[in-house]
């Protein structure tokens, strides 16, 4: 699992959220401290983590260092969960199939708190079923799913999956209280933030209410192959690992029932998004390797093959899985696997952009590109910026009011524009009066000159209208601008 997660790992660019840790990690504690009161408290442990790692080195590399060990922990707490359910050959294969499963290489490789939050629900996982056995890792275990949930709070999904397994295990009345007592525990230190959060929920109203293609979709990115034989045959391993006993009891509610609750709760609030429910994964690989070490014993009975050949067989064909996967391995290394190249639109801006130059990001989120790579927009004039992110409290920064933004702008006779896409669409409208004035005194004052388009984000050009041009005042623009010089951005 290390040695995938950092095969690739210095992609040459950071996407939009790894942007947001990246620069709101490099803020002071207290600076921090007052984003998480107006937004992405749910990221607030995470953020504090990543101040200190890139506190020692700032770089794309140390960003996502993090995340490549925690998931280098969850395959060892996959494998260990293997050994103490169903013996050494399972751990072995489960923790062998975690490290090749597309969606855990992914997220290993991803500046967010994912694949931390997988290593967390893993590892309670594990001290859930010690616990069981041994009384004093209650409060443990109790300090693991705070931890996790702290993180990110929808882990405390794992809680639920975590009562059916008691549940199926049928465990004692003792057993239940002790369980009960450790996860209120970590419920009430959840609480604040839960609290906190709920005021924040614009932030994800963005998310579609999942539907059956979601759960098809999450599926195929649970089973270590998406599509194919390697698919359907790890459809039939999970369903004989369901025969498994212990190991179906603990691995088959993680997987299940996190993942179907958030898909149930987001028809009513959509929430769901499938790195939410990543923890989840660590069920497959186990109930996978569950089931072929089931049907491993089937053919041992009747007298093929020999013992001492099963498990170097599994551990051959999960390599041959791992060949076979190399090319998806490989796309979700690429740049353009994940939305939003601001490294390149940074590039371009370093080629094109002149100190002095006037800047409008549109919206406001565009500035993102700025704040992970500066370089390219150093000297450049942010038309629209009143008060800094980091001075602000928010993410992007506090912006002038409309009419002041059409007094900066009126002096203006050369603009670059930094937009995302569906902002130059003729049918959007922003509801923000900022927003709005940007896009109507571009539209009426200024024309295209040249355009560096791409499907996530766009560069242009504009210089103001003569006094005699046609005027559009009051009306907004049948389409985008077709005039001017349409350049493919690098």
């Amino acid at each position: 699992m290390l040695a995938v997660g950092l095969w690739g790992i210095d992609r040459g660019g950071i996407w939009r959220d790894e942007a947001v840790t990246y620069q709101v990690a490099g803020r002071t504690v207290p600076q921090i401290w007052r984003l998480l009161h107006g937004v992405d408290a749910v990221h607030g442990l995470y953020y504090l983590l990543m101040h200190v790692v890139l506190a020692l080195h700032p770089g794309e590399v140390v960003l996502r260092l993090p995340s490549v060990c925690a998931a280098t922990v969850t395959a060892g707490l996959v494998a260990a969960l293997g050994v103490r359910l169903a013996g050494r050959r399972v751990g072995l294969w489960a923790g062998l199939l975690y490290a090749v499963t597309p969606l855990a290489g992914h997220y290993a490789q991803e500046g967010r708190s994912y694949a931390l939050v997988a290593a967390g629900a893993a590892g309670a996982t594990l001290l859930l079923v010690r616990a069981v056995e041994e009384r004093r890792l209650w409060w443990r275990y109790g300090g693991v799913v705070a931890v996790t949930c702290l993180l990110h709070e929808l882990a405390v999904f794992m809680l639920c999956a975590h009562a059916v397994t008691l549940a199926l295990l049928r465990v004692p009345r003792g057993v239940w209280w002790r369980w009960g007592r450790a996860a209120g525990a970590a419920v009430v230190v959840l609480l604040p933030l839960v609290l906190v959060s709920h005021g924040q929920s614009r932030q994800v109203e963005w998310l579609p209410v999942p539907d059956r293609g979601s759960a098809e979709r999450l599926l195929r990115s649970f089973a270590v192959g998406p599509e194919g034989v390697v698919f359907w045959g790890c459809v039939m391993l999970m369903v004989a690992g369901l025969w498994a006993g212990r190991t179906a009891a603990v691995m088959a509610p993680l997987m299940v029932v996190p993942p179907t609750l958030l898909i149930l709760l987001s028809q009513v609030r959509p929430l769901y998004h499938e790195r939410y429910v990543l923890y989840a994964l660590a069920g497959a690989p186990l109930l996978i390797a569950a089931g072929a070490d089931r049907l491993a014993r089937l053919a041992r009975r009747a007298g093929r093959p020999r013992s001492w050949t099963i498990t170097p067989a599994g551990v051959l064909l999960i390599a041959v899985v791992f060949v076979d996967l190399l090319p998806l391995h490989r796309q979700y290394r690429t740049l353009a696997h994940r939305p939003d190249n601001l490294a390149a639109i940074s590039a371009l801006a370093t080629r094109e952009v002149r100190p002095g130059d006037p800047v409008l990001f549109l919206p406001s989120l565009g500035r993102r590109a700025a704040l992970a790579y500066p370089k390219g927009f150093q000297g450049a004039r942010d038309l629209a910026l009143k008060v800094p992110g980091a001075q602000s409290g928010t993410l992007y920064g506090r912006e002038v009011g409309p009419r002041e933004l059409r007094r900066r702008l009126a002096g203006v006779s050369r603009l670059w524009i930094v937009a995302e896409p569906y902002t130059l669409r003729s049918h959007w409208l922003p509801g923000d009066p900022t927003e709005r004035a940007k896009l109507l005194t571009v539209e009426e004052r200024f024309t295209p000159r040249r355009e560096y388009d791409r499907p996530d984000i766009a560069l242009r050009l504009y210089t103001r209208r003569p006094p005699a041009g046609p005027s559009a005042a009051g009306t907004r623009a049948t389409g985008s601008p077709t005039a001017g010089t349409r350049q493919p951005l690098p």
